[in-house]
């Protein structure tokens, strides 16, 4: 028998797809692969629709997650699964497992978060489920939305000498779990003790307890009349997405260490934990930021974009992405993001 460790997420999902039918249903456009599925709505408008489960212990600690900041996050990184796709959210529905040590308050205010997140990303909240858990708190949550049909965006459509572009910072999220680990651990040796984080580390603790979902910058690429040729969203590290960009249009990459964006807070947090902020930000997860690939000339109107990055670009040797250092140095990129 193979265990689940042998092929990890990624090699399952891999297997469950080979193994699921082509689709019947005439409107059915893209199935299991990319960040969301994809159906027809219209001639000139897709669907889409994204799930994602948050279980207690594995994706988060109630020791430190306030529950109206689980609820956002449980939204937001389903949003960010639309974005992913150049959509839009519109519709959401939410599922909890439920173990009996919750009250009703506790209900109350995971809600609350989960009504602030479709307040800012103009969803409604349309239905879901319940149902008794023996294994803490489980959190699924559905999203539908929408995207033009000439804007949709997969991760298999990039091209040699397309531009590699990062919106936001990286590596932040995965500083500020380290800094509420750290917290947590000092506790457990010490009831007694108070919190010892400083507002400069605020930032870092925001990324990673209340994440959003980058429609931002789908506005803005409409505004700007851009449509990426790929795009993903940095739920596993920049190295994990790039390297599924890469796999899946069968393209190599070049990104360039210095270019990597990086808040000036992940920089002092990684010195304090003696971590490279480079390897937060390939591998350390949760920034749900996004990646995407444009044309060369399409660059030109993003270049002076405050919160989007060039790191790179795609090239036409599948085997080789690479993270170039400014003396030259190249090191092939490994995926080494959580797997979970």
């Amino acid at each position: 028998m193979t265990t689940l460790d042998t092929i990890g997420e990624i090699g399952l999902i891999d297997r469950i797809r080979k193994e699921t039918p082509s689709p019947v249903q005439p409107g059915t456009i893209r199935g299991i692969g990319d960040d969301a599925a994809v159906f027809a709505l219209s001639d000139s408008e897709f669907g889409l629709l994204s799930t994602d489960m948050l279980l207690e212990g594995i994706h988060f600690d109630l020791t430190y997650m306030p529950l109206r900041h689980l609820g956002f996050k449980a939204v937001a990184v389903n949003v960010s699964d639309i974005a992913a796709m150049n959509g839009l959210p519109t519709q959401i529905t939410v599922s909890l497992g439920l173990s009996s040590r919750f009250t009703v308050e506790a209900v109350d205010e995971l809600y609350a978060g989960i009504r602030a997140a479709c307040d800012a990303y103009k969803i409604d909240l349309v239905g879901g489920d319940t149902a008794s858990s023996r294994s803490g708190l489980v959190i699924s949550v559905s999203v539908l939305g929408q995207v033009p049909k000439d804007r949709i965006t997969y991760r298999n459509t990039a091209q040699p000498n397309d531009v590699i572009c990062v919106t936001g910072d990286l590596g932040a999220a995965y500083l500020g779990l380290q800094l509420l680990e750290r917290e947590k651990q000092e506790y457990l040796a010490n009831p007694d003790m108070q919190p010892a984080l400083s507002e400069e580390r605020a930032y870092l603790i925001q990324r990673q307890l209340r994440p959003d979902g980058r429609t931002d910058i789908i506005h803005e690429l409409r505004d700007l009349a851009i449509v990426p040729t790929a795009m993903i969203d940095i739920s596993d590290g920049l190295a994990s997405e790039l390297l599924h960009l890469c796999s899946q249009s069968g393209t190599g990459a070049v990104i360039f260490d210095e270019n990597i964006p990086l808040d000036d807070q992940t920089y002092l947090a990684a010195e304090e934990f003696k971590i490279s902020p480079i390897t937060a930000a390939l591998n350390g997860g949760e920034d749900y930021e996004l990646l995407f690939t444009v044309k060369p000339q399409e660059f030109e109107k993003l270049k002076n974009h405050s919160r989007i990055t060039a790191v790179g670009y795609m090239t036409n040797t599948p085997d080789r992405v690479v993270l170039a250092t400014k003396a030259g140095q190249q090191t092939q990129i490994k995926a080494q993001g959580w797997n979970r």
